[in-house]
């Protein structure tokens, strides 16, 4: 049984634990930990400069960032395929075809005699002049570092005083070390690209190919981060060898960059900012003088390939573990502790990463998330609602292989139960659905865990789960509806199966998308018939889970659609449910509470509130519609119809829905719609996005307060949920509401004029 006390919380305390200190080799977990939170969201800046012009005033040439003595202030991208607008670059580095021999110059040695010369003067800004390097690569260019530039007393031996590599994980090591210390020559990266170098093979990495991960978890994916390439002329950038000594914040803004070379320079550090470059695949800041990383450089899960060859880092910040998909942390050169740098040269990068993630402490606790009030409550006898929504990331989904970035201790289902539980109790809302929530943790866990909170639920699961025999039913997710027993009775319960409604329309048969996109899917929809006991008023609560493949809007919109039409068909039928008479909360015969104590006091039960029809009912409707913003589902929810030539549909045929649009008749918002809707509900490295919504009748129900953002400076150091705050890759969605008072009818008497008998 859990221990509630922990998560109790005095005023100004947060709600998140507080990790101790791990030492090197092990993780002292708490014995709990809990659930989320707040702020506003990061802005998107889309004024973001481009290379491809001319330098502005945010641009990193105005803030010096090339070394004043230098006079390569031309050589400063490296582009893929880089033609026409970007001429000023390709002239330079001739990016359009390989490097060729200059006519004017026959020999290599007097085409660099600008370069050996280039200390006592510059290029003078001009484009005209021509690197004339052979086919065969950089071993005749003279560099523009010296031998003396190698530190950290390794210029004799690469191998560091290994005779001979161990194995070859420390071999691949301290050869690409030793390739660092030969690439010396501003630019080596882009001179060596496949696109100037036809000697070099594009495609091929020096780090270990993965498997890539089996896509387990049915979730949206954002754009990854090679797709840059696509959206973008140019994603490479080659800043070695410029002697620089600072960089601007202004490089950052780059966030479509794949490829980062900031080596062989005089860099004493990285920034914090680096940790905005989220779609960094490769990033080498050898040949430095970096004395420490940022712990953001954990924010870089794309990397595959992190070179620090050649600096004086004698510690490493322990959000490296963070980084799951690096095949190649280089670290030859530098004074790293022996217990660390034994591991990569024993076992390799895989596995000190693995170290560092699971011994990481992780980030502070975030505060709680702010509450933010839309309106205050007049009279105190209103009646208030409040309902929570929450993904809670089903156990057989939460594997190492799709959350790479989490610690292990983080994953478990054991912790993470615990948390969601704890969060839950604290809310304490009147109406909590959850979604991914599997048969098994249903019956023996939430149920018997929230039953101690006054708590009774509601649960379907897929509708796979038919098919399957019960070891492996107990393990297929579904939706429930969990409600305060002291303070609704329930009255009826459905289940929505799209897939079986949709083949069995009328309208639907014979479609053939029908058959081969919505049938498949086996969503489902949860509906509550509830009445407040005291007051008597009554109220549906939905909670969905809508496809999840952002390729299949047409199927995500057919399933809102279907479960509108059942809310809309069931409202109308329960508002001529008969009154309930058996509303008394159920005492003990002694007059005892359960713990031996006086009960409170109950209000004695008002008479059921009669409805005209269904749109009179109180709706919420809950869930994770796996749809953003502006999507054809929000559309279709909020306006109340969307016609037939709908976008979502393509040219896909569904019945009446593609024949005469989608409608429903009831008066729908989005609970946080007033401040815009939340800056994200799903959070993970590959897409960061609101999916999950709580929908309100604007005309039987009024938004009080909402759960706000969570805090973005500590989203500045997490790059994904789940973790040991967080314990689903979703966020719990929570707003209060005002029950609005029904207009009574009143009796009006006919006005028959003066000198009339009213009673004649």
């Amino acid at each position: 049984m859990a221990e509630y006390s922990a998560y109790q919380r005095g005023a100004g305390q947060t709600f998140y634990p507080q990790h101790a200190q791990p030492n090197l080799h092990s993780r002292n977990l708490p014995n709990r930990v809990r659930s989320p939170t707040t702020s506003g969201r990061i802005p998107f800046n889309n004024d973001t400069p481009s290379p491809s012009r001319s330098p502005g005033p945010q641009s990193p040439q105005t803030y010096g960032m090339y070394n004043q003595g230098h006079g390569h202030q031309a050589h400063n991208v490296m582009m893929n395929n880089g033609t026409t607008s970007h001429q000023r670059y390709a002239m330079q580095m001739n990016l359009g075809k390989p490097f060729q021999h200059n006519q004017n110059h026959q020999h290599h040695g007097h085409a660099h005699q600008q370069h050996q010369d280039h200390a006592g003067g510059t290029h003078n800004n001009q484009y005209n002049h021509q690197h004339t390097i052979s086919s065969g690569g950089m071993a005749n260019a003279q560099p523009h570092f010296q031998p003396s530039h190698l530190q950290n007393g390794t210029p004799g031996s690469v191998h560091s005083g290994l005779n001979k590599p161990p194995n070859e994980h420390w071999a691949e090591q301290l050869h690409l070390a030793q390739t660092a210390r030969e690439m010396t020559q501003s630019h080596s990266h882009a001179r060596n690209h496949p696109s100037v170098n036809k000697n070099v093979v594009a495609g091929t990495t020096n780090g270990t190919q993965k498997e890539s991960d089996k896509e387990d978890r049915n979730r949206p994916v954002a754009p990854r981060a090679e797709d840059a390439k696509e959206n973008h002329i140019w994603t490479i950038l080659d800043f070695g060898g410029q002697n620089l000594k600072v960089i601007t914040n202004s490089l950052f803004q780059y966030t479509f960059l794949t490829k980062l070379y900031l080596n062989c320079n005089k860099l004493a550090f990285l920034p914090p900012t680096v940790g905005r470059l989220r779609n960094l695949t490769h990033l080498d800041a050898s040949l430095n003088e970096l004395r420490y990383l940022p712990p953001e450089i954990g924010m870089l899960v794309n990397l595959k390939q992190l070179l620090l060859f050649d600096n004086h880092l004698d510690t490493l910040p322990y959000e490296l573990g963070s980084l799951f998909q690096l095949e190649v942390l280089g670290i030859e050169g530098n004074p790293i502790p022996d217990e660390l740098k034994s591991i990569i040269v024993e076992s390799g990068t895989t596995e000190l990463i693995k170290h560092f993630r699971e011994n990481a402490q992780g980030p502070d606790a975030p505060p709680e998330r702010d509450w933010i009030v839309l309106d205050e409550v007049q009279d105190s006898s209103q009646e208030i609602v409040s309902a929570l929504s929450y993904n809670i990331l089903c156990d057989k989904y939460c594997t190492q292989s799709q959350y790479g970035y989490t610690p292990s201790g983080a994953l478990s289902w054991e912790h993470r139960r615990e948390t969601i539980l704890a969060e839950l109790r604290e809310r304490n809302a009147d109406i909590v659905c959850l979604q991914e929530i599997d048969q098994d943790s249903f019956n023996d866990f939430f149920r018997a865990s929230l039953a101690h909170n006054d708590y009774k639920g509601v649960f379907w699961p897929k509708s796979r789960a038919r098919t399957m025999a019960d070891k492996e039913a107990k393990l297929v997710d579904g939706c429930a509806i969990f409600y305060k027993h002291a303070k609704y009775i329930l009255l009826d319960k459905q289940l929505v199966d799209f897939a079986n409604t949709a083949i069995n329309r009328p309208d639907m048969k014979g479609e053939h998308d029908i058959f081969n996109r919505v049938m498949p899917r086996d969503d489902i929809g949860v509906l509550a018939f509830l009445e407040n006991r005291a007051t008597g008023s009554r109220m549906i609560v939905g909670n969905v889970h809508v496809f999840w493949n952002p390729a299949f809007t047409d199927v995500k919109l057919v399933q809102v659609a279907i479960l509108m039409e059942a809310i809309s068909k069931f409202a109308n039928k329960w508002a001529k449910f008969p009154a309930c008479t058996d509303k008394v909360v159920y005492r003990f015969t002694n007059g005892d509470g359960e713990d031996g104590k006086e009960p409170d006091p109950v209000q004695a039960p008002a008479p059921s509130m009669e409805y005209s029809d269904g749109t009179q009912i109180p709706l919420l409707l809950c869930g994770d519609f796996n749809s953003l913003p502006d999507s054809g589902i929000y559309d279709l929810i909020v306006q109340g119809v969307i016609p037939n030539t709908h976008e979502a549909f393509g040219n896909r045929k569904y019945g009446n829905f593609t024949r005469d649009g989608i409608s429903h008749p009831f008066s729908l918002k989005s609970s946080y719609s007033a401040v815009g809707e939340l800056a994200f509900t799903n959070y993970t490295p590959s897409f960061v996005g609101t999916l999950d919504y709580i929908w309100y009748s604007t005309n039987t129900l009024q938004v009080l307060g909402l759960l706000g953002d969570i805090d973005k400076q500590y989203l500045e150091r997490v790059p994904g949920f789940p973790n040991y705050h967080f314990p689903s890759d979703h966020v719990a969605l929570y707003a209060q509401y005002l029950v609005k008072s029904r207009k009574e009818k009143k009796v009006t008497e006919t006005d028959f004029g003066q000198g009339r008998d009213r009673r004649s």
